[in-house]
Order: structure tokens, then sequence, then C-alpha cells
């Protein structure tokens, strides 16, 4: 389903510097004789300096990756997260008995510490930008920074959305001197300023003065990339319930809601098996039984006849974990260098047709959710047209159309749904929130 977007990626080596991030958002130096100090990179950096911590922070982007979508993955029940070495998957994830959310271990520390270290090196690269003297364009400099500018708001946008009520810092420049933890809104207004901010920031520009990888084929010139700032504010503006936001940002991006549009056009984490580089954390080979993801079943059973979507899980031999079961694997990914999607068409249409439900637009509502559901085989929308009907119909082409990629639990949180989830073991809970890690006060 991938085929589109080129899997190839060669990393250059991540800054040392940037390697040592704990939950409080404070940062060990770590000496390394091949590579400048943050200090000469910050006050005037090279070309190949920058373009080192530019691959340095795409690459930071994928750290600790799998414990943010699979711990979202399980509180939303789309599959299971089976491991023969830690219980935790299965009983504090799930809220088994009177387990609950630990603020001191791995499924709440990992994913905040490796978005906090992206945003890190996002905030070296924007003032390695500022002071250098190399030969770059103002509107050059302009554009690198908004590139920064945005990696900083997607990070911190991920964050947010395991702590919700939480909050999350976005003035963490200064690891000696960190700004507040802002409320959700207030996360979510910082966040969306940061998109405005790149935005402008883009428009001067015909290209940046470093390369972009694979991940961003399509988007590697500034104006390109702008539409994928649109589609994150028409993330960030749905988040907000300002539906007016989300369906202007939506048709300023990169949606195509044309019939036969490219779904999977889009910005992608990738990985590769070059030496030092990253597999997709996400992929389990078919049938493992020690360490695996599987699918709830429900995502089968619930499924309407003749939904292609259904591919996105594999039959496998029965598994059975902690009095939970499942007959299927998750099979989104195929392969080991599979990307996983940061933003892609599929999700930006179902934001158009969600906020055209919202703004009283029922028939370009329709129109998106028929788009979706021919494409997978569906007959056309055949429901009521109240919006409390069309967003139902919505969240439920969500489900399938963005399984595993981290949006269910988000979404019913949004609409006050997550008592709608399966509890497969009395006495189980679903989670709101991760909690704040213990570092963090």
């Amino acid at each position: 389903m991938h085929d589109n977007i080129k899997i190839k990626f060669s990393w250059l080596y991540m800054l040392a510097l940037c390697t040592a991030l704990f939950a409080s958002c404070e940062i060990d130096e770590v000496p390394d004789p091949n590579n400048p100090s943050e200090g000469v990179i910050s006050s005037d950096a090279s070309l190949s300096e920058i373009q080192n911590v530019v691959d340095g922070t795409a690459s930071a982007m994928r750290n600790s990756q799998q414990f943010y979508y699979e711990g979202v993955g399980v509180i939303g029940r789309e599959y299971y997260r089976f491991s023969g070495s830690d219980p935790r998957y299965t009983s504090d994830l799930l809220g088994k008995g009177s387990a609950v959310l630990d603020n001191n271990t791995f499924y709440t520390n990992n994913p905040y510490a490796g978005r906090y270290r992206a945003i890190k090196n996002a905030n070296i690269l924007i003032d390695a930008l500022t002071n250098t003297t190399a030969s770059i364009t103002e509107a050059q400099r302009a554009a690198g920074i908004a590139w920064a500018k945005t990696i900083k708001a997607h990070e911190l946008l991920l964050v947010l959305n395991m702590q919700y009520n939480n909050g999350v810092r976005v003035d963490v420049a200064d690891p000696d001197n960190l700004g507040p933890f802002l409320s959700y809104a207030e996360s979510l207004n910082a966040i969306r300023d940061l998109l405005h901010e790149a935005e402008t920031g883009l428009g001067g520009a015909d290209s940046f003065p470093f390369k972009l990888g694979d991940g961003f084929a399509g988007f590697s010139a500034p104006a390109d990339f702008a539409k994928f700032v649109h589609g994150l504010l028409a993330r960030v503006h749905l988040y907000q319930a300002d539906w007016a936001g989300a369906l202007d940002e939506a048709n300023e991006s990169f949606m195509d809601n044309s019939q036969g549009a490219d779904f999977y056009t889009g910005v992608y984490y990738t990985y590769s098996s070059a030496g030092g580089d990253f597999f997709n954390p996400l992929y389990y080979t078919p049938g493992s039984t020690g360490e695996t993801l599987v699918a709830h079943s429900s995502y089968v059973t619930d499924a309407e006849a003749g939904d292609d979507r259904v591919n996105k899980v594999s039959a496998r031999a029965n598994i059975f974990q902690d009095d939970l079961t499942s007959d299927y694997d998750f099979a989104v990914y195929q392969t080991k260098t599979d990307p996983v999607a940061m933003l892609r068409n599929e999700e930006l249409i179902l934001i158009y047709a969600e906020a055209s439900a919202q703004t009283n637009k029922p028939t370009d509502a329709v129109d998106a959710i028929n788009n979706i559901r021919q494409s997978h085989g569906l007959g056309v929308y055949a429901g009521g047209q109240s919006t409390d009907e069309l967003i139902d119909e919505i969240l439920l082409q969500r489900r399938y159309s963005l399984y595993g990629e981290g949006h269910r639990w988000i979404d019913l949180r949004r609409y006050n749904k997550l008592n709608t989830l399966p509890i497969d073991r009395v006495g189980d809970d679903v989670w709101v929130e991760f909690p704040r890690p213990a570092d963090e006060g």
C-alpha cells in the first residue's frame, strides 16, 4: 500500500550532544571529537553542520516511536501488545485489576523524552540558522527556521496527545530555565501559533538551505512543505473544535478529495537496513509469539462486508495471554522498512468531512465520506444527515482508514466516547491520559 513512497533513506549521524534527554527536558552534553560542540554550531555553523543537524532532527523524531504508537493503540483497543518479558503491556495499559499507569516507566517516559529530544535538536537548528554566516539568502534562513518550528509543533502535539489535561512545556529552549506547563487549551494554541509562524517563514524562499530526506518526498520545497504545515494546522484546529479553521486549513493543505486520489500521499517517517539506521518498530514477523502486536478482534467483527481495510490485519494461529486472545496479527506494515505516516491525504479528507459536518455542510461531508467508502469497496453512505449521525459515520471511517496510526483513542476522547471502547476483562479501565513523568514533578 506504500509503493508510492520511496523507502530508501540514508541518515547522516545524529549530533551526539542531543542524545541524552532526561524526562525533565534537561540535556547532558556528550563530547564527540568528530563533531563540533553545540556552542560552535549555534554560533556560526557551516552548511554541512546545518545539514547534520537537520538529519539528526529527522532521525530523532523516530526515537522511542513504538512506545507512542503502542501506548495509544493499546489503550484505544486497536490491538494488544503481547510481551513475553513485560506484563505491563496487558496490565497497566489496559487497567487490569488495580493496575494504573505508572509515571516513572518506559511507556510514559520514553515517548516523552524521545519527542523532547527531537525538539531540542530543532531548537539547536534554529540557533544555527539564525547565527550562521554561511552563504544562504535571508529567505532560505527563514524557511529553514520554519521547517524546524514545524517539527517542534509536530512533536509537541504528540506529547500533548498523551498528556492531554496535564498539558506540556512549550518553552524548553533553555534547559536551565524551562517554561511552565501550559493547559491543554493553551498548549494547542501555542502549537497552532508555532505552525502559523512556520507558514509565514516559508513564504519567501524557493528552496531550503539543506536537503530533506525521502520521507519528505514531494514536500522538499518550501511552497510544497507549506501544504504539510496547513495539514498539521487542520489537525490542530480539529482538536480545538475550531471547525471553520479546520476546514480552511484542510483546503489549503495537500488534500485531494477527487475520486481515485492517492490516499497515501503525505509525509512519512522512513526506515532502512543501512548501518546505524532504524527498522520500522511497528513491524513484527507474522505469527510471532514472544513479542508481537495482535489485532483486537472487534476490528474484524465490526467491519462492514466488503471493506478492504480488514486487510490491515492478517489471520494467524490463535494467541492467548493474560486472559486476552486474538486470531489476527496487526499487519498495517508488511516489511521492516515500510514507512509510517506523519500525515497523509486520507486523514485530511476525513478532517474535511468532519469539519464540513460540524459547519452545517452535510452534502460536502457525505461526498467525502463516499469517496472514502467507495475507495475501500463499500457502497455509498445511506444513514441520516444530522450532525451527530454524520460524526458517528466519520468516526467509523477514521477507525478503519487510520487504523494503527495513533488516532482512535484521541478521536473517541474528543467526543467523550471512550466508554464505547470494549472492555475485555472485568475491571479493566480506559485511561484518559498518561501521567506526567515523575522527573517533571
